[in-house]
């Protein structure tokens, strides 16, 4: 069950912290592109239990990162099917993975050096900045799309996302300062507000 905490940030202006909202506009575009919005988005469900495998083989000594994110790389892969079932209901096809700007922008924040504990961090928190963001743009679909059946279907995947944005934050916290955890936070979503600000509109990408 969802935490109403969780709920109460995925009901406000701000959601999850996000410093810049998506352009009402994405959720037009996306609706006349639903082949292509399903498609990435079960790539993107694809890659998360992929990253959250390999941060269990990376730390296999953090019994509670271990613990915590076994069942979400079955909940992830889980995800994939759902959305690929969509796609063959529909009778639409799953495309080719395309090269994701956003993430890749993403990944050249995190810290080269600054030592283990500052790039462990940094994986943390953004695997938790992209849940934030998916769990956004999961939020405008639920909201903007004319589809009755996907905005229920895509309400269910913003509420997986708000918890699994939480637990990332959550896990950094487990294992390093609190206040370092925050402060680090705070840096990451000025930054990443950035990227939203100067990458372009697309229809066809969940980011």
């Amino acid at each position: 069950m969802i935490n109403p905490k969780i709920m109460e940030e995925t009901s406000s202006k701000n959601i999850l912290g996000l410093q810049l909202p998506t352009d009402p506009r994405w959720v037009d575009l996306a609706s006349i592109s639903l082949e292509e919005i399903l498609t990435d988005h079960a790539y993107c469900e694809q890659k998360a239990a992929a990253s959250c495998m390999s941060l269990i083989q990376r730390y296999p000594s953090k019994e509670r990162l271990v613990e915590e994110l076994s069942p979400i790389v079955t909940e992830e892969w889980g995800h994939f099917r759902l959305v690929l079932a969509e796609l063959q209901k529909r009778k639409l096809k799953l495309g080719k993975q395309r090269k994701d700007e956003y993430v890749n922008k993403l990944l050249s924040f995190q810290q080269k050096g600054g030592g283990e504990e500052g790039r462990f961090l940094d994986q943390l928190l953004t695997m938790a900045l992209i849940e934030a963001r998916s769990c956004e743009r999961f939020k405008r679909l639920s909201e903007g799309l004319d589809d009755e059946y996907l905005r229920n279907f895509y309400r269910r995947f913003m509420e997986s996302e708000a918890g699994h944005c939480h637990l990332f934050i959550e896990l950094s916290e487990n294992y390093i300062d609190k206040t370092k955890v925050r402060k680090r936070w705070e840096e990451w979503l000025k930054y990443e507000a950035e990227i939203i600000k100067n990458l372009d509109i697309r229809g066809d990408r969940i980011h």
